[in-house]
């Protein structure tokens, strides 16, 4: 709203000192190496461990996103107990675990078990420091100058995105139309499903009706 006739500037902060305030970000590359070198001091502290864990399959929230694969918060209790991996252990050997996730299909319950084994068949538990006795679940004769390591779990099993839902054809294989139109066979269907119990009632009836007159 425009301000009219020579009266008083309401609310005239003229003097706020705002310089003293400005944030300035001049040190924006050297945090950029500083992050770079504790990633590496944190990698070179967990080797010969991975620095993340391993994460579910799971799709995106959403209709505009669920055809979208992506890495979950924690693998479900239902998928540990199938791949054979009790819930304690898990969180020990690298694998990161949801109490509140649940499966509602068949699809993600069967993707992430093949993970867990996947990952279950790869996975080597070096024994504890010093430890006597390898202790259960430790892997044993192990031929450390052939063994792998990974620094990401992420590189050595990644999550690849699924084919899409769609695919094109060639005008030739669309299927041959409806006769009579798809809204009319649509309609036909369903009155036939609505009228089923009737019509079996009165085919019943003429039948009995037939049978009293013999």
């Amino acid at each position: 709203m425009a301000i009219k006739h020579n009266n008083q500037i309401q609310h005239n902060h003229f003097r706020k000192d705002w310089q003293r305030r400005v944030r300035t970000h001049f040190d924006q590359p050297t945090k950029k190496i500083r992050r770079r070198s504790l990633r590496r001091a944190k990698a070179a502290a967990a080797a010969p461990r991975p620095v993340d864990k391993l994460r579910p399959i799971v799709r995106c929230p959403t209709i505009k996103y669920n055809r979208r694969v992506r890495a979950g918060r924690g693998f479900s209790l239902a998928e540990l107990k199938e791949a054979g991996i009790p819930r304690l252990v898990a969180a020990t050997i690298g694998i990161a675990v949801d109490y509140r996730r649940q499966n509602l299909s068949e699809e993600s319950l069967t993707a992430n078990v093949a993970r867990l084994k996947a990952y279950k068949a790869r996975l080597i538990v070096f024994p504890r420091k010093g430890a006597k006795h390898p202790k259960a679940g430790d892997s044993k004769d192990i031929d450390l100058s052939k063994t792998e390591t990974i620094a990401t779990v992420g590189s050595a099993l990644p999550i690849a995105p699924i084919a899409k839902g769609f695919s094109e054809i060639q005008k030739s294989e669309l299927p041959k139309a409806i006769e009579g139109g798809a809204y009319a066979k649509l309609r036909k269907a369903r009155s036939d499903a609505r009228l089923k119990g009737i019509r079996d009632k009165r085919a019943r009836d003429k039948a009995e009706a037939e049978a009293n007159k013999k």
